[in-house]
C-alpha cells in the first residue's frame, strides 16, 4: 500500500516502535542455538500436517539464468528448516512453480499456489514486471510474497516482503561513488521494461543535481542478442562509464561483443546492477575482467554467517556452484519468513506480517532488518569489480546498513524533479 503523501509516511517512521528479536537457526543468526536435530537425527514430522509453501521462478525462457539458482537456494533453506525441526513442529514442503520468464504466467501460478495448492505464502519473483504481475493477485487473496531481488523502488505493499536492494540501497550510492571517482559522462544501457527504465529515470535526476551527464540511453527487449547498433552509439556519445540493467542472457551476448568491438574495462568501464557471480559464470569471466557491479552481498563478502552459507551452497549443489546477491537474499527470506511463523504461532499471513516487523538477523551480508513501515530490508551497500575467477574484490562499502527510502523522501533532487508523483500514479 503506497503512502497517501508524503508527510504522512515521515510521521510513520518517527513514530514507529521496533521489534527486536535475538536470534539463532542453525548457527546462522544472533543468539544461542535451538537447533534440536542435525542431518544425523532426521526430525520427525506429522506428515499428514506440512506447511507448504511456493517458490515462483523462471525455470524456463530467457531467465531462467538467473531465478534457477535462486530456486535453489531457498530449497537449502528449507531444507535446512526441516533439519532443524521444521517450523512449528512441522515439515515445510515447497511446492514448485514455473514464471517461465512470462509475467502472466507468473500470475497465473500464483493464483494457482494461493488458491488450489494452499501455500502458506510464496518465495520469487525477478524482474519487476513478474513482481508487479504477481502484487494484484497477493493482495487480492491477502497472501504475502517474499521478493528476492533489488528493484527500482517508488512501491510498497503489505503484501510483500522486499528482500533487495530498493534504489538509495543500490544505485544511488553506485552513481555517488562514480561520481566521486571523476567520471562525468553516463551512458544508460537496460532491458525495455520498468526496473531499467525507472532506475534510469532516477540515474538521470541525479545525474542533473550532481553535475554529471547523460550523453546516450538504449534498451532492448528482454533475451535480445544483437548489440552491434547500441555499441556503435556507444562509439558515437564517447561515454565515461556505462550503466548496465541489461537482465538475464541478453548479458552474454552483450559482453561478448562488447570486447569483440575492442573495448575493456580500462578504456571504458561498465557497472551493472543485474549481473553477479552466477551471470558471471554463465558470460565467462575473462570478458567480464576490472568491471564493476552494485550489490548488498558477493560471494566473497567476510562474514562467519557467509562462510557458513557458501559451504552448505556447495556441498548441496557442487563446489562448481557459486552464491550472488539475489540467491542470498531468498535464502534469509526463508529463514526470516520461518523466524516470524515462530515468532507468531501460526501461518496466518496478518500475523506473520505483524510478527516480521522490526525482525533482526545474522545474514550472510552482514546484519538485516525488516523495516516495519515499509517492509524493506536494512542493507549495508557494496561495490566490487570483477576478477578473473568470476569472483568479486570488493572495492567500496556503505559502512553500516542503510535504512531503506523506497520513495526517496530523503532526496531534495528527487522532490525537484518530481520523481514521486510522476512515477507512483
Amino acid at each position: 500500500m503506497q503512502p497517501g503523501n508524503k508527510q504522512q509516511l515521515n510521521d510513520m517512521r518517527r513514530h514507529y516502535s521496533r521489534w527486536w528479536v535475538v536470534l539463532l537457526l542453525c548457527g546462522v543468526v544472533l543468539g544461542s542455538s535451538t537447533c534440536t536435530t542435525t542431518p544425523d537425527t532426521p526430525a520427525r514430522f506429522d506428515d499428514d500436517n506440512p506447511i507448504k509453501v511456493g517458490l515462483l521462478h523462471s525455470l524456463s525462457g530467457t531467465l531462467a539464468i538467473s531465478e534457477i539458482p535462486v530456486r535453489d537456494a531457498a530449497l537449502l533453506a528449507i531444507d535446512e528448516l526441516n533439519a532443524a525441526g521444521g517450523v512449528l513442529g512441522r515439515k515445510v514442503v515447497p511446492v514448485v512453480a514455473d514464471g517461465a520468464s512470462d509475467w502472466d504466467i507468473f500470475a497465473e501460478e500464483a493464483r494457482r499456489l494461493i488458491r488450489e495448492e494452499e501455500v502458506a505464502t510464496i518465495f520469487g519473483c525477478w524482474t519487476s514486471a513478474s513482481r508487479k504481475a504477481v502484487l494484484p493477485v497477493v493482495e487480492a487473496e491477502n497472501a504475502l510474497l517474499w521478493y528476492p531481488v533489488q528493484y527500482e523502488g517508488l512501491e510498497q505493499s503489505p503484501n510483500i516482503i522486499y528482500l533487495g536492494a530498493t534504489t538509495n540501497q543500490q544505485i544511488i550510492p553506485a552513481i555517488d561513488y562514480l561520481l566521486d571517482q571523476n567520471y562525468r559522462r553516463f551512458f544508460l544501457l537496460g532491458s525495455d521494461y520498468v526496473f531499467p527504465r525507472t532506475a534510469n529515470e532516477i540515474i538521470k535526476a541525479q545525474l542533473r543535481a550532481q553535475q554529471g551527464v547523460m550523453v546516450g540511453e538504449t534498451y532492448k527487449p528482454l533475451g535480445a542478442t544483437d548489440f552491434a547498433g547500441v555499441i556503435a552509439f556507444m562509439q558515437i556519445a564517447q561515454p565515461d562509464v556505462v550503466i548496465n540493467t541489461l537482465n538475464g542472457d541478453s548479458n552474454v551476448a552483450f559482453f561478448q561483443q562488447f570486447e569483440a568491438a575492442g573495448y575493456t574495462a580500462a578504456e571504458l568501464p561498465l557497472l551493472s546492477v543485474s549481473i553477479a557471480e552466477e551471470e558471471i559464470r554463465a558470460i565467462g569471466a575473462e570478458h567480464l575482467v576490472n568491471h564493476l557491479a552494485a550489490w548488498n552481498y558477493f560471494q566473497t563478502t567476510d562474514t562467519p554467517a557467509n562462510a557458513a552459507f557458501v559451504a552448505a551452497y556447495r556441498e548441496k549443489y557442487g563446489e562448481r556452484r557459486v552464491t550472488s546477491d539475489p540467491i542470498e537474499a531468498m535464502y534469509v527470506g526463508v529463514h526470516l519468513w520461518a523466524l516470524a511463523v515462530e515468532r507468531a504461532g501460526t501461518t496466518d499471513v496478518d500475523a506473520v506480517r505483524a510478527a516480521a516487523r522490526g525482525l533482526e538477523f545474522a545474514a550472510p551480508e552482514g546484519h538485516v532488518t525488516i523495516d516495519p513501515d515499509t517492509q524493506h530490508l536494512y542493507k549495508t551497500v557494496r561495490i566490487g569489480q570483477i576478477k578473473p575467477d568470476g569472483q568479486f574484490a570488493e572495492i567500496w562499502n556503505s559502512g553500516a546498513p542503510v535504512e531503506p527510502d523506497p520513495f526517496l523522501l530523503n532526496y531534495p533532487w528527487a522532490d525537484e524533479f518530481h520523481l514521486d508523483d510522476a512515477l507512483m500514479e
